[in-house]
């Protein structure tokens, strides 16, 4: 009975963490290493790995057991051998992210992360665990993005709004979205809906600026029906939570589906978008930006929702 190790690793791995010109980024193949070299490592190469994000520790027996009891798990192996048919070659991916965060260091310095671990956690059903950051390390558990290509990875059974943001043209996005978020400042206490908004907002406008080519479908992570449906239907959107007093609520186990990930919103029927608080904050926060003048860093550093709301002055 191996399956148990499928929710141990994800453990291991996240104890102790969570005109540009392009500049290099190290990306690491921590999965490469695992299950080639079954955590054996070169000398020299244990200092590669070596990041709270990871924990890992070659000279511990228990850890590499657990490691050996991973890679050799029947089912891990088949997300391994589907995704490193996808993604064995991620040069691609380092340019990429090299003239992002190139992009990033110019807009606001504190977002710096040099060093990208690529990961195979197996923890297929967690979607919110594909991105994670811990001081200048960012990680990507890149079979989730595998699971939107590989038809052998559809019997795990995620939803299908969920599958069709698992595939390569999200991870960069993704990737940058995380890497700002932890530089957003929030207030104190229990967030209402319109900080939730305006948190999303500044995401999306530092994607703006270090994504400038990346599709608004990508960056929202909308289709293009849902985005036509947001941008038609702006005005219903607001007024509703307006009328049901939802921007300032924080009671968020009843505004969870206005917030997470999800085929439509409830409250506004099938063909909805999901997520329109994030729509809504982008338009804001654009703004906000637009009148005042504000930097990104002090942009992020701002905690005052209702203060951005009001002097942006936006209204569908």
């Amino acid at each position: 009975m191996r399956r148990p190790i499928l929710y141990l690793l994800p453990l291991l791995l996240l104890a102790g963490a969570c005109g540009h010109k392009a500049e290099p980024v190290q990306l690491l193949r921590f999965e490469q290493l695992l299950f080639t070299q079954a955590g054996s490592t070169q000398p020299g190469t244990a200092a590669d790995f070596d990041s709270p994000l990871l924990n890992y520790h070659p000279d511990d027996p228990e850890f590499m057991m657990a490691v050996r009891d991973f890679v050799n798990d029947e089912v891990v192996r088949s997300i391994y051998h589907a995704t490193d048919s996808l993604y064995h070659d991620l040069g691609w991916l380092a340019d990429e992210l090299g003239t992002a965060m190139a992009r990033a260091r110019r807009v606001c310095p504190q977002v710096d992360y040099r060093r990208f671990y690529t990961l195979v956690t197996a923890d297929i059903g967690n979607y919110t665990n594909r991105t994670f950051c811990h001081g200048t390390d960012m990680a990507i558990s890149i079979d989730h993005y595998a699971l939107g290509h590989a038809a052998s990875m559809q019997r795990f059974g995620v939803p299908a709004y969920i599958t069709r943001l698992c595939r390569r043209e999200y991870m960069v996005a993704d990737i940058m979205a995380t890497a700002v978020r932890s530089h957003i400042a929030l207030p104190e206490g229990e967030l209402t809906l319109l900080d939730c908004a305006i948190a999303e907002g500044k995401t999306l406008h530092f994607l703006d600026h270090v994504l400038p080519s990346t599709p608004d479908t990508i960056k929202l992570r909308y289709s293009r029906a849902q985005l036509e449906w947001m941008q038609e239907n702006a005005k219903h959107v607001w007024g509703w939570m307006v009328e049901n007093d939802a921007l300032f609520s924080r009671d968020m186990s009843q505004l969870h589906n206005l917030i997470d990930d999800a085929p439509k919103t409830n409250a506004f029927g099938d063909g909805s978008a999901p997520r329109t608080h994030a729509w809504l904050g982008w338009q804001i926060v654009k703004q906000y930006v637009k009148k005042s003048g504000v930097g990104m860093e002090a942009l992020l550093a701002e905690t005052d929702s209702r203060k951005i709301l009001n002097q942006s002055g936006w209204r569908p």
